[in-house]
């Protein structure tokens, strides 16, 4: 009997630590394929883990039923070769491909999230180029991916992160994969890794807001690593930004996490000079301080956020996510920062100003900000002004799918459960039952 195989042991790792046999994998494995649960049979599994036999046609299916970590599989499959180690291009595709057959939600793990800061490959764009590959990339594919991730960041960005997440990663697995895995030089190299970073990105936004956390750090992470090797600095302090941003609305049991997230964010970008990106960064960490309750940190984050997004020059946005970072976003982030560390009259201000003066017209953002307004006005002891914002909220959120909105209107009731037999705030109570039911 052969000897077992890295990704074998993989195998039989992840299903003895769901306290499953040979048998129960088949059986689960027939199921997901669609054969039934007759469908495989136990002996195949007992090859796999031997070495004797490689599941390239069950490998999907294994990773959906096992939840394999992309970044394990891949090494597990290079594993004693003498090819190039497993890089991040294999572990993202791997990524994606399970995302698509994966049917149920990951948590999120502090582990995973500080696993994210660690040094990516210095060497993997490099090993990719020149090499020999079934298409040839340039420009082209590049502008293409970078187009893409615009249009579809663009609606998810009006109607949450729940409308065609599928599209972004399908197109991630079938058609940037083949790029990734091309023939190019080394500057069209690095510029088609940056922008798959922010495609990555966006699938991570989405399945953030989907409310699949695991699933969002994964690709945080992988956004990271592409963004290193690619040498882009601002997308990799992006990326770092989401996985801070995510720590945070996960609240103070991840407060530590976020910080130190928060701070390499910062320090990823040090040499960024686009006032709009400082701003960005450092005011994710002022709420991540303000969440660990470091006023100190959080008041010098926050000025320093204030000073950068006031120098900004008006310039159109550009590609990166940094870049839409305006004045009014800046002015929704300092009004809950500041309501956080109980200046509730400066939220309110700020909130304001970011609905009134500064626009705020995407759906799911305006939506947002007006359950949080809602939300500080009855920490303010105004049910009025708060039963009048939470139901333009209401309104706002009709149609849009993100979990964020679920939880708005969660929070809403909760706090509106107090003042039953108040006949408007019955009836926002009523209006938001199924926003709570599905998000």
């Amino acid at each position: 009997m052969p000897n077992t195989s890295p990704l074998g042991e993989l195998i039989r790792q992840a299903y003895e630590a769901r306290g499953w046999g040979p048998t129960k994998l088949a059986r689960e494995l027939g199921i997901a394929e669609g054969r039934g649960p007759d469908g495989l049979d136990r002996q195949s599994v007992r090859r796999w883990v031997a070495g004797g036999r490689t599941p390239k046609y069950w490998l999907p299916y294994l990773i959906g039923v096992l939840d394999l970590d992309p970044v394990l599989l891949a090494a597990a499959q290079c594993a004693g070769s003498e090819t190039a180690p497993a890089d991040t291009v294999a572990s993202v595709v791997e990524l994606g491909r399970s995302d698509v057959l994966r049917r149920n939600l990951l948590a999120a793990s502090s582990a995973y999230a500080l696993s994210a800061l660690g040094l990516p490959d210095p060497e993997g764009m490099q090993r990719r180029v020149n090499r020999a590959g079934a298409v040839r990339v340039g420009t082209g594919e590049v502008d293409a991916v970078r187009a893409m991730t615009r249009g579809l960041g663009d609606a998810a960005a009006e109607l949450g992160g729940g409308h065609a997440r599928h599209l972004v990663v399908r197109y991630l697995t079938e058609d940037v994969a083949r790029w990734l895995n091309g023939t190019y030089n080394e500057t069209t190299g690095r510029a088609l890794y940056s922008a798959t970073s922010q495609l990555v990105h966006l699938a991570g936004w989405m399945a953030q807001d989907e409310g699949n956390q695991g699933m969002a750090q994964q690709y945080y992470g992988h956004a990271h690593a592409l963004a290193a090797e690619a040498g882009d600095p601002e997308s990799s302090a992006t990326a770092l930004r989401g996985l801070a941003v995510q720590a945070i609305d996960l609240g103070p049991k991840f407060a530590a996490v976020a910080l130190r997230l928060s701070e390499r964010c910062v320090q990823e970008a040090r040499t960024i000079d686009d006032p709009r990106a400082v701003s960005y960064y450092q005011t994710t960490l002022a709420d991540a301080a303000a969440l660990d309750g470091d006023r100190r940190t959080a008041g010098l984050a926050l000025a320093a956020s204030q000073t950068a997004i006031e120098r900004d020059p008006g310039r159109p946005p550009g590609e990166s996510w940094a870049s839409h970072f305006s004045i009014g976003r800046w002015a929704h982030h300092s009004g809950m920062i500041l309501a956080r560390l109980g200046d509730l009259d400066s939220a309110v201000e700020h909130l304001e100003q970011a609905l009134d003066i500064h626009g705020l017209d995407r759906r799911r953002s305006r939506a947002i900000v007006l359950a949080d307004l809602g939300k500080v006005r009855l920490r303010q002891g105004d049910l009025d002004e708060a039963l009048a914002t939470w139901t333009e909220f209401l309104d706002c959120a009709d149609g849009v799918r993100s979990v964020k909105i679920g939880e708005a209107a969660e929070d809403m009731s909760a706090r509106l459960d107090r003042y039953r037999g108040v006949a408007e705030a019955d009836a926002l109570v009523r209006r938001a039952e199924h926003r709570v039911a599905r998000g």
